[in-house]
């Protein structure tokens, strides 16, 4: 079975446009959310654009902060140091990747937690590490959404995660290895926790071996079509968090996105397996939308 990552980021949306409805009902403000943007760079501008518009979709209040690319990292500390104590923003990210000269770790650790909506502090990951309250980054809150929405549970399963990343591998095992009780707030009721996690990454030993033994695969890997059909027992759930792109003549761009996953062969022997696009994908947008409205009833002051 395909899991439509769009169509229940759509149903989401929806559930998302009726609470801030709710709220303006009520005579409250609604959630605010404000982006950082350092450069032009293309694929972030794209990012931006499709955060601001989802945002717009569902009625929370969205702000562009633009730098250019010569911004000093002591000018972009003191934007974010403004943005921790302005109690009109209930959350806030800076896009990354930021330019060279300008430490990433030195401007996340700068984050308020309480409006990490990212959820990429050093404090954010640490306290969903230690299963206590947290904002999750954005793509594993998304990918265990998607795992509620279609009752796939995790209890007792061999979860075999491929990327080790900060921002996906790390999160999504710790997240799957939790008891049950520690799930997110607002989050879809359904058996998630209690996994047994097994992390994989490049220097790992005899991959497929390992991966025939999963139940649910989920890579995030950056490397095209690295797992085959060879790799999954039948049944399995594979979650494909990458999107690459490969040279492709007959296309229209000269390209095509494909993901970690040999889509075509392993889809006739899996249970559950996410496309790309459409996948994964949907649901990081999504998800920052979720955070933006878990700060607002968490932390608003």
């Amino acid at each position: 079975m395909i899991i439509d990552g769009k169509q229940i980021a759509q149903t989401i949306r929806g559930e998302l446009r009726d609470q801030i409805a709710a709220l303006r009902a009520e005579g409250k403000r609604v959630p605010k959310l404000a982006v950082v943007m350092v450069g032009h760079n293309p694929a972030s501008e794209t990012y931006v654009a499709n955060k601001l518009k989802a945002c717009a979709e569902v009625g929370i209040e969205a702000e562009r902060i633009s730098y250019d690319e010569y911004v000093t990292e002591q000018t972009l500390l003191t934007e974010v140091h403004r943005l921790n104590n302005d109690d009109s923003i209930d959350g806030f990210i800076v896009q990354l990747p930021l330019p060279e000269h300008i430490n990433e770790l030195n401007i996340l650790s700068a984050i308020d937690y309480r409006k990490d909506v990212d959820g990429l502090t050093p404090e954010n990951i640490g306290r969903t590490v230690q299963g206590l309250p947290s904002i999750v980054s954005a793509t594993p809150r998304g990918i265990r959404e998607l795992l509620a929405r279609y009752n796939i549970a995790t209890e007792g399963k061999h979860v075999v995660v491929i990327g080790r990343s900060n921002i996906v591998g790390k999160p999504i095992a710790m997240l799957l290895m939790q008891r049950p009780y520690l799930s997110l707030p607002g989050m879809s009721a359904a058996s998630l926790g209690d996994a047994t996690v097994t992390v994989c990454h490049s220097k790992t030993q005899d991959l497929a071996a390992i991966c025939r033994t999963a139940d649910i695969i989920i890579v995030a890997a950056g490397s095209p079509n690295l797992v085959t059909a060879s790799m999954v027992k039948p049944g399995a759930t594979v979650v494909d968090v990458g999107i690459n792109r490969i040279d492709d003549p007959s296309a229209p761009r000269g390209y095509r996105l494909v993901g970690d996953v040999d889509f075509e062969h392993v889809a006739p022997i899996a249970g559950y397996i996410t496309p790309v696009p459409g996948g994964v994908g949907p649901m990081t947008i999504v998800s920052l939308l979720q955070n933006t409205i878990q700060a607002y009833h968490e932390y608003t002051r």
